[in-house]
């Protein structure tokens, strides 16, 4: 860990004197150093990178994503985090002691977790929700750039305020990533069923993807998402098994089993079962037989 650079606030050793909260725009510092901030850490100080608008590569530890505004990214101490970030960037960086955040959320241990670990929450979307984190970032930097008495209570609540609205945006979004898995597997369902009729009349990625309802692009996304695969590699699975199977369990020739799983060529037909198991279609029956 020498090797990596230990910051208070980026290009800074020392932490800022007698503040509570620290806050600045994001192109303030980033457009010092080309849009791009090289991996670091802060041994003592949790952060919080309200993107608005623009575009940013992420890295927090092993984690990289590139984002696009309205985004929140949450940084305990300690996390190696990194950035590049668009000429039109928006938003801005908050920055706390971690002692006092702690302090401060104590009573609620999903809040306490939510600040020990590195993550990203998309408020992109309609609901409300996700609206309420901005309008309280917005109002908690209002509020730093105010010298009126009770500064710093006024500013405690509001972090309170804000970080219980990031923990519900937090797992709305996670209630959200659940639905859409729900989703796509519904439609692997779906599409596996589809196959399982038709895989030797059809391998029309079109066919398939019109049966069920959605776009072949789509299928395509939901078959890597399920069965790591596209969805012409799901079909070509259930050919390959339904292959196998005859191969191995009936006395048809290897011209009658193309013919049944849809192949006028046979030669095109033991090509393509070669190139998928790396044997002829001749090779895997004289193996399962001597293995039967």
């Amino acid at each position: 860990m020498n090797s990596i650079p230990s910051y208070a606030l980026y290009g800074e050793i020392a932490a800022p004197e007698n503040t509570w909260m620290h806050w600045e725009t994001i192109r303030s510092r980033s457009h010092l150093y080309g849009y791009h901030i090289a991996p670091h850490r802060h041994e003592q100080l949790s952060q919080m990178l309200f993107i608005d608008s623009g575009h940013a590569h992420v890295a927090l530890d092993d984690i990289t994503r590139d984002v696009e505004g309205p985004v929140l990214i949450m940084i305990p101490p300690l996390v190696v985090h990194g950035f590049t970030f668009s000429n039109d960037i928006n938003g801005h960086v908050l920055t706390f002691f971690a002692r006092d955040l702690a302090r401060l959320v104590e009573d609620s241990p999903p809040v306490t977790a939510l600040l020990g670990q590195p993550g990203i929450v998309d408020l992109s979307g309609a609901d409300e929700r996700k609206k309420t984190v901005p309008r309280m970032v917005s109002e908690l930097v209002s509020e730093g750039g105010r010298t009126e008495p009770g500064q710093t209570l006024a500013l405690r609540a509001r972090v309170l305020l804000l970080m219980v609205a990031i923990h519900r945006a937090a797992v709305l979004g996670e209630r959200e990533a659940d639905a859409k898995s729900n989703r796509s597997e519904t439609l692997a369902r779906s599409f596996q069923s589809e196959v399982d009729r038709h895989y030797s009349k059809s391998r029309s990625i079109g066919d398939y993807a019109a049966a069920i309802g959605i776009s072949p692009t789509h299928l395509n996304r939901v078959c890597n998402q399920i069965f790591g695969t596209s969805a012409l590699g799901v079909i070509e699975r259930r050919i390959v098994l339904e292959a196998r199977r005859y191969l191995r369990f009936s006395v048809l020739s290897i011209k009658e089993i193309a013919y049944v799983l849809g192949y006028e060529d046979p030669a095109y037909f033991s090509r393509f079962f070669r190139r998928q198991t790396g044997m002829t279609p001749q090779e895997y029956r004289d193996q399962s037989s001597v293995t039967a």
